[in-house]
């Protein structure tokens, strides 16, 4: 289904139809969460949050790049520092792939996939899009689409079953920290692809290390890193004043984190800020 709507244009066509604004909106309504948790972290670690603050704030006068990893550095020393680190249970193991033979079921079909697909579609792929619009760039959205479709068909098997445009990630990697010259951006994808790669292969090791650090500091981190995404996302869904009502409804309904028949509030973001503007467009006339 994901290749279908991707490969005949249905998808993209779907897409073209949203403002950037909205777009926008829906982005820092999606990230938003995580900029809230980074702030809601002090009131348990406010030596080690502030700090990490700091050196973010500091080192992104100097050189913005390398912003986000002091604050990790900062952080990773303070909870050392108070003794809150847990590394006893960290252990280097490679994971094994285990086949899993296909058997066809009418139940699984109608009962997971489908589901699967719509969800994947409208709270997933939809916001990996907006992200890719808000920063400007303008992808081939349609094969980028139909391809997922086919990775998933090759690697559910071994547990992938939901390879999709990841909306976080995009957003960090197409942000100016990653470079300033924005035809070289794509370098930080690639590298974040290999660093995927390397977190599947020793995925074990990987979750005890998170396991290992404060959550206050992963909850820091994530928002410190996304920052400049949702100062971006808001400037530019605010930009024009006779979108900015749709927008902001997009933006407050997505961060809500609404879900009605198991779709995410980013669809329902778009949804009723699509709404308010077709009604405000039709008033005007």
């Amino acid at each position: 289904l994901i290749s279908v709507v991707g490969f005949t244009g249905l998808f993209e066509r779907v897409m073209a139809y949203v403002p950037m604004s909205l777009a926008a909106a829906m982005l820092a309504g999606i990230l938003l969460r995580f900029g809230i948790g980074a702030f809601t972290a002090i009131n348990t670690q406010p030596t080690m949050i502030l700090a990490m603050f700091c050196a973010y704030l500091l080192m992104r006068r100097r050189q913005p790049r390398y912003s986000v990893l002091a604050a990790l550095i900062v952080g990773v020393m303070i909870a050392r520092w108070q003794g809150i680190l847990h590394f006893q249970h960290l252990e280097l193991t490679m994971v094994r792939p285990v086949w899993v033979w296909p058997q066809f079921s009418l139940h699984s079909v109608i009962g997971v996939a489908i589901p699967l697909f719509i969800v994947t579609m409208a709270s997933q792929n939809m916001a990996g899009v907006a992200a890719i619009k808000s920063f400007g760039y303008h992808a081939p959205i349609s094969p980028v689409i139909g391809w997922t479709g086919i990775a998933n068909l090759f690697f559910a098997p071994f547990g992938a079953f939901s390879i999709n445009l990841a909306a976080i990630t995009a957003a960090i990697c197409l942000g100016q920290e990653a470079h300033p010259d924005k035809n070289k951006r794509y370098m930080s994808s690639v590298f974040a692809g290999g660093f995927y790669l390397l977190m599947g292969i020793f995925a074990t090791t990987m979750a005890a290390l998170f396991a290992a650090f404060p959550q206050e500091l992963v909850l820091a981190l994530a928002g410190i890193a996304l920052l400049g995404t949702i100062g971006n996302g808001l400037a530019t869904a605010l930009q024009h004043e006779n979108e900015r009502e749709a927008a902001l409804i997009t933006f407050l309904v997505t961060a809500s984190g609404l879900s009605i028949w198991g779709i995410g509030s980013a669809f329902w973001g778009l949804v009723a800020g699509g709404f308010v503007l077709l009604l405000s467009r039709r008033q005007t006339k």
